[in-house]
């Protein structure tokens, strides 16, 4: 059963988590499922042959999204290139229909441009949500999800919708089952009725994945 939306750490079980990987390191396990993508930290170091391994990566069943993609103004890499970068992976995404795992920091002004330009028929996620709630509402009124890892601002997991809400660990060492029921507790309910709820979300987020 799938609850992890984003971890760069192996699972104990395989399909327990979506394991995020970069093309070149792209090692599927059996019984895995991933996202694969060039992270926008990475874009410069990204040759014609890394596009065409994630391109190969990214017609595999075990691939579930394509990500995590991004702009990211914290990073060397100019902004610009990012944009190519992330505008590559969103028409990658389009074309396997896959979704989008995203990589924001300050960009949110171009990550809205870009949306517009592009009108996007898969969702697109926004992983590792830590901005306050105003944020949170500004972007889901533009039609993204929101997963939350082990740091956020509570009143924006509050007021993410739960249709539209994931939950991941990232790189914590913290596990996912303990972040259901930290998440539980802000939202008043119970970790149990969080988990089917969001396993619901999961379903609906990868219509051809096969679950247990």
């Amino acid at each position: 059963m799938l609850l992890d939306l984003h971890t760069h750490r192996p699972p104990s079980q395989p399909g327990r988590a979506l394991v995020c990987s970069d093309p070149l390191s792209f090692l599927p396990q059996p019984g895995g499922c991933y996202s694969v993508g060039i992270h926008p930290w990475h874009v410069a170091e990204a040759t014609e042959a890394t596009w065409q391994v994630l391109e190969e990566a990214a017609s595999r069943p075990c691939v579930w999204a394509i990500g995590e993609a991004g702009l990211d103004k914290c990073t060397d890499a100019p902004l610009e290139q990012q944009a190519l970068s992330f505008r590559r992976q969103a028409l990658l995404a389009e074309s396997c229909r896959k979704p989008l795992i995203l990589h924001l920091v300050k960009a949110v002004d171009e990550l809205l441009q870009l949306k517009r330009q592009m009108r996007p028929a898969v969702p697109w996620v926004v992983h590792g949500f830590r901005g306050k709630a105003a944020l949170a509402e500004q972007l889901l009124r533009h039609g993204f999800s929101l997963s939350f890892g082990e740091h956020y601002h509570e009143e924006a997991l509050r007021c993410t919708p739960l249709h539209r809400l994931f939950l991941e660990t990232d790189e914590s060492l913290v596990s996912i089952e303990e972040l259901y029921r930290r998440a539980a507790f802000v939202r008043g309910m119970e970790a149990d009725q969080l988990m089917a709820a969001i396993q619901d979300n999961l379903r609906t987020l990868f219509p051809h994945a096969l679950f247990d």
